[in-house]
């Protein structure tokens, strides 16, 4: 018997989100789907983060037991992608300790999301990026996304749907980077994350970037508690889970 640690990478535009669901397709329903295949029999996963319909990884991580563990660990990639589709990949396999816990054991996760400024949309990127056709304050930007770091009460941040029973989280990391071809990437670490609350802190940058809202008012934003007085929620194609660090 043994237990072992997935990181998953998939481009989600085809999936109803990581998580399994009755009526649509989810990337975890695939990947229980190859590794039932791999191993003969019935094999269910737990993943780190419920990405939504949309939404990309590159570092999803996922548990599973199995009482046959005749595959090796730096071989499991390679027979569990057979049987995969080719938008999601096994990347890295290692064993963990029976109690190992892919959400309680989690100390940070770091999510990029991607906005594309630009007056004309590009094809090649239209699925893994937001495009906005407005030109963007890329300084005023990076000043707010420096706002979000420390221990906060992110209800501002979080959609009214969440199932949160806390909305206190410790971001470590907020920044504003730009890449070739005018992509503007904003990459954050924190310890847990609210529902959509990267994407409506993507939103909320873009507002400031546009000049809707100032860089100076994301403090008073948070505190405010107020979902309504921060940015729209960014769409999902923008949205990338990086990684997973336990």
């Amino acid at each position: 018997m043994g237990r072992y640690l997935l990181t998953i990478a998939y481009k989600g535009t085809n999936y109803a989100g990581w998580q399994r669901q009755d009526n649509a397709n989810t990337v975890q329903e695939e990947v229980e789907r190859a590794l039932s295949v791999l191993y003969k029999r019935p094999v269910a996963v737990m993943g780190a983060s419920r990405t939504d319909a949309g939404v990309h990884a590159l570092g999803q991580a996922c548990s599973y037991l199995v009482e046959d563990d005749f595959v090796p660990a730096h071989k499991l990639p390679l027979a569990i992608n057979s049987h995969l589709p080719p938008d999601i990949s096994a990347t890295f396999a290692k064993e963990v300790h029976e109690s190992f816990h892919p959400i309680s054991d989690t100390r940070n996760k770091t999510y990029v999301y991607k906005i594309y400024a630009n007056a004309v949309r590009n094809p090649l990127v239209s699925e893994t990026s937001w495009h906005v056709y407005n030109k963007l304050d890329i300084a005023a930007m990076k000043e707010a996304a420096a706002s979000f770091v420390g221990e906060h009460d992110f209800s501002a941040f979080c959609a009214a749907n969440g199932s949160a029973k806390t909305f206190v989280r410790i971001v470590n990391s907020a920044e504003i980077y730009m890449e070739e071809n005018n992509m503007i990437c904003f990459r954050v670490n924190g310890n847990g994350f609210l529902y959509n609350m990267v994407r409506i802190m993507a939103g909320t940058l873009v507002y400031v970037g546009m000049g809707k809202i100032q860089a100076n008012e994301i403090k008073g934003i948070i505190e405010s508690k107020d979902r309504t007085k921060a940015g729209i929620t960014a769409p999902p194609e923008g949205l990338c889970l990086v990684g997973v660090c336990y």
